[in-house]
C-alpha cells in the first residue's frame, strides 16, 4: 500500500453457511500478530507489481504473471488457517475463485505484492472491523502490522498446531459420543441427550 493513501473498501464475500463449524479450530489464529515500523515493512518488501489488471471482457481481475502474482506466489490454505484462523482458511475452500479476486483486486488497489495482498485479505474475512481500524491507525502512524507473517514465528506455529489438535480430538470425541449414545440416552430430547431426534 502507498504511504497517505486512503484504505480502500474491501472486497465483499458472502460468507457460506458452512463457516458455522469453523469455530471448531477457532483458536488457531487466536495469537498475536506481528507488528513491523513503517519505515522496515516498505523498505524490506518486494517492488510492487503491475500485472494485475482488470479485463472488462471477462469482467475479472487478471495477471499476466501467474507465477508471482498468481496462487503460485503466494501461500496454501493451511498458510491462511495459521495467519488468520479458520474463515479465510474455509472460504478457500467453499469460494475459492472470490477468494481470488479478491486478492487481485487489492493487489491493483494497493500496487503491492501478492503476500502482502494474502495477508490483509486474510486478516479482513477473520474480522473486518479489526483490519480496517487498524488500517485507520496506520494512517495516524500507527506501526504496520505485517500480515503477511502473521503467527508464523516456530514459536506460534508450534502452539497453533498443538491448539487445533486438541480442539479437533475434543470435537470428534463430543460428535461421536452423542451418536453412539455415550453422552446420552437414546431417547429423550435436547437436555436429555438425544440430539438427533429434534423435530426439524
Amino acid at each position: 500500500r502507498r504511504k497517505g493513501s486512503t484504505p480502500r473498501t474491501m472486497p465483499t464475500m458472502t460468507i457460506n453457511p458452512l463457516l458455522a463449524i469453523a469455530t471448531i479450530v477457532g483458536g488457531c489464529g487466536a495469537f498475536q500478530v506481528t507488528t513491523t515500523p513503517r519505515a522496515a515493512l516498505y523498505s524490506a518488501r518486494q517492488q510492487p507489481l503491475c500485472a494485475v489488471k482488470f479485463d472488462k471482457s471477462s469482467d475479472r481481475w487478471i495477471t499476466d504473471d501467474p507465477a508471482n502474482e498468481g496462487p503460485e506466489g503466494g501461500y496454501n490454505i493451511i498458510g491462511s488457517l495459521y495467519r488468520a484462523g479458520p474463515v479465510p482458511a474455509f472460504q478457500r475452500i467453499v469460494n475459492g475463485d472470490s477468494y481470488e479476486q479478491g486478492v487481485l483486486k487489492y493487489m491493483a488497489q494497493q500496487d503491492c505484492s501478492r503476500m502482502e495482498a494474502q495477508g490483509n485479505f486474510d486478516a479482513y474475512l477473520e474480522n473486518p472491523q479489526d483490519w480496517a481500524y487498524q488500517k485507520l491507525q496506520e494512517e495516524n502512524g500507527a506501526p504496520v502490522k505485517d500480515y503477511a507473517n502473521a503467527n508464523m514465528s516456530t514459536k506460534q506455529v508450534f502452539l497453533s498446531s498443538i491448539w487445533a489438535c486438541v480442539v479437533l480430538c475434543f470435537a470428534y470425541d463430543l460428535i461421536t459420543g452423542v451418536g453412539d449414545g455415550r453422552y446420552g440416552r437414546s431417547t429423550g430430547d435436547l437436555f436429555h441427550g438425544n440430539l438427533w431426534s429434534l423435530p426439524f
